[in-house]
């Protein structure tokens, strides 16, 4: 879901043939637009929004992380970043072997606020911190028995991989207020409703309406995050109803629009 369809400045990836340290951080603050190329590594990434919204794109979905929340890459997964406004990101890079209970799919995660001290303690650590059981040392274990324990959120978007039915996927992120039926959608791919129904929930493992739902409030983010209305935000996922648009937003992000950026 590129953020408005426009871009700003290429983010340079970390020229890194491994890490120096079983934790390694990188703390940025980025600009409007801007992106990394697709890439991969061999450690595993979580990023994490101070400030501004993350999405994190892959082959199976997007991935979004409003403030006070991070987005969790397995090692080894193409993926590119990217934010729509300006973003305060902290980004740590670890290496396979320490985190051997962390699952192979992306997933966005709620920071806790012991977390995030430790995020903020060990970014101002230095690359080379001192081992052999050395305070820096057990301050990044700590910080690793809190990222695991971390609860997930479902702020993801997944995709299909059919072809005809990723394309029209992609229409509806382009255009989140098109008010597309699943009969119309059923009439363009030669199905029944029934058939793409199921089709629908065997490739996304959700339903037509819900993951129409989901993409609506996602893409509201942007809206919200360069300061437009809550009506605004409505009107441009879709929704008629303010109300409807706020209700539904509170019981997917556990937040009011006002309330999630406040924090």
């Amino acid at each position: 879901m590129p953020p408005n369809g426009q871009r700003g400045a290429e983010r340079a990836i970390p020229a890194l043939n491994a890490l120096p340290r079983p934790l390694y951080a990188r703390a940025e603050s980025l600009g409007a637009g801007s992106w990394t190329p697709r890439h991969r590594h061999d450690w595993v990434q979580f990023s994490y929004a101070i400030s501004g919204v993350l999405g994190v794109h892959t082959d199976q979905g997007s991935f979004f992380a409003p403030p006070q929340w991070g987005v969790w890459i397995p090692a080894g997964l193409e993926h590119e970043v990217v934010t729509s406004m300006r973003a305060e990101m902290r980004s740590l890079y670890v290496r396979r072997e320490d985190c051997l209970w962390a699952p192979e799919h992306c997933r966005v995660l709620e920071v806790t606020p012991l977390a995030r001290e430790l995020i903020k303690s060990f970014c101002a650590l230095p690359v080379y911190y001192p081992q052999g059981g050395s305070p820096e040392e057990r301050l990044v274990q700590v910080l690793l028995d809190q990222l695991a324990g971390l609860s997930q959120v479902g702020f993801s978007l997944p995709l299909p991989r059919h072809a005809r039915l990723l394309a029209l996927c992609n229409e509806l992120i382009e255009n989140p207020d098109a008010d597309v039926t699943l009969s119309q959608w059923a009439e363009r791919l030669g199905a029944s409703e029934k058939t793409l129904m199921r089709l629908f929930d065997r490739e996304t493992g959700m339903s037509f309406r819900s993951w129409r739902q989901r993409m609506r409030l996602l893409s509201s983010l942007r809206v919200l995050e360069e300061g437009g209305s809550v009506t605004l935000a409505a009107l441009s996922c879709g929704y008629e109803s303010t109300s409807a648009f706020i209700a539904a937003f509170k019981k997917m992000f556990g937040f009011t629009p006002g309330e999630l950026f406040r924090h």
